[in-house]
């Protein structure tokens, strides 16, 4: 309102300047000529307070939004980072990440359960012929061996759909979601009502009924079978090869259905947590982002604005300024260092005043997000040299030239 207040006038004296400037100077006395020049610093006066309270008015950021309506909704409030605020943004960060993955620690896994499309070999020790076809001549051909193990399936009792395998004298057997020692002793048991004493060997020939999916920064992307070696966090990512070097080690995100847990292996480490214990279960889905996705836009009153990747999830504020050359001396306000977060729900807006002791070390132990944005206001006086610059293009220089004159 301050710098429409002034806008009439504004026009006002730009006309008469500008009648006074077209004048031929042959056809001004010596009278006229001061009174031109009274004029100019006149306007230049008049300028100058219509800048400054443009400039006051437009201190700082100000941030407005629209619903459909075109409504004008409330601005989000500015916290100011302090010491409190920093200690209870980590304390909220290390329970929230304690409550997600304390079910998918495991420190006892259980033994492999059989599945629907697991391959089963099973031996009768004294009856070859329930062996399904399992035993081979005593001499085989290697040659011809080596073929058929290329282009054959597994041998074997396949479990079927409905978790149950086909098996000689005794038929459908249901052995899905037992492990090798359970199915084993019921066979054993069916068997016994056949034959005295059966001594029966299972086990599993082919994983084939549980698989998880390792997605994104690895050097081998694709399905894994889970087999009798518990599938953890670990295990997976080294049955893919490994991270690459772009892969940030805190952004990785683990999808069970229609959940989600962020997991920070830099993190879990510092807080003595073993990642080995993060068990996986069937159908779940592991992506590794890359560093390039977890990036902090500085922008503002910086020597070199620039969009900053974080180091495996790690940025604090000081860093950023640090790495856009500072805040800048001549227009950057050091009361005004603005970090905004779009978060799900909300979104947050940081204020620090660089001025104030310990300012810096607050800045240091102040962790961004990524994708936050870092902006540093200018000063008063730069936004009056912007908003006199915009309004009267050259009437600083050309005033100052005229006063000057003799």
């Amino acid at each position: 309102m301050c710098a429409k207040t002034w806008m009439g006038k504004r026009l006002t004296l730009i006309q008469i300047a500008r009648g006074w400037q077209h004048i031929p100077a042959g056809k001004m006395d010596t009278s006229t000529s001061q009174c031109a020049a009274w004029l100019r610093t006149l306007f230049l006066f008049f300028a100058v307070t219509a800048a400054v309270l443009a400039a006051g008015c437009a201190t700082g950021i100000q941030f407005r939004s629209e619903d459909g309506d075109g409504a004008v909704e409330p601005a989000p409030p500015t916290e100011l980072i302090t010491e409190q605020l920093i200690a209870t943004e980590k304390r909220e960060v290390r329970q929230q990440a304690s409550a997600d993955l304390d079910r998918l620690l495991v420190k006892d896994p259980p033994p492999y359960a059989i599945g629907s499309g697991d391959i089963l070999a099973i031996v009768v020790w004294d009856h070859p012929e329930l062996t399904g076809g399992l035993v081979t001549s005593a001499a085989p051909d290697p040659v011809a061996a080596t073929v058929v193990g290329a282009t054959a399936a597994p041998q074997g009792f396949v479990v079927d759909h409905e978790g149950r395998i086909q098996f000689p004298l005794i038929g459908p057997l249901a052995v899905a979601g037992l492990t090798e020692d359970g199915a084993r002793a019921l066979l054993s048991t069916r068997l016994a009502k056949y034959i005295a004493h059966p001594n029966v060997t299972l086990r599993v020939q082919a994983y084939r009924s549980k698989r998880v999916y390792i997605d994104g920064e690895v050097k081998s992307p694709g399905l894994q079978a889970i087999n009798d070696i518990p599938m953890t966090l670990v295990e997976a990512l080294n049955r893919a090869g490994g991270l690459l070097p772009t892969a940030d080690q805190s952004r990785l995100v683990l999808e069970r259905g229609r959940e989600r847990w962020f997991i920070n292996l830099r993190d879990l480490v510092q807080r003595n947590i073993n990642p080995g214990l993060v068990m996986l279960a069937p159908g779940d889905v592991v992506r590794v982002h890359s560093r390039d996705e977890s990036k902090v836009f500085v922008s503002g009153e910086v020597v070199t604005p620039k969009a900053l990747t974080m180091h495996d999830g790690r940025l604090t504020l000081n860093e950023a300024l640090g790495e856009s050359g500072g805040i800048s001396p001549l227009s950057g306000d050091a009361r005004q260092v603005y970090v905004v977060r779009k978060e799900t729900e909300r979104t947050r807006v940081f204020r620090l005043d660089a001025r104030v002791a310990g300012s810096l070390a607050m800045a240091e132990a102040f962790e961004l997000h990524p994708k936050d944005i870092v902006y540093v206001a200018a000063t008063p006086l730069a936004n009056w040299n912007r908003n006199l610059s915009l309004l009267f293009p050259g009437a600083l220089t050309s005033a100052v030239t005229a006063t000057n004159r003799p």
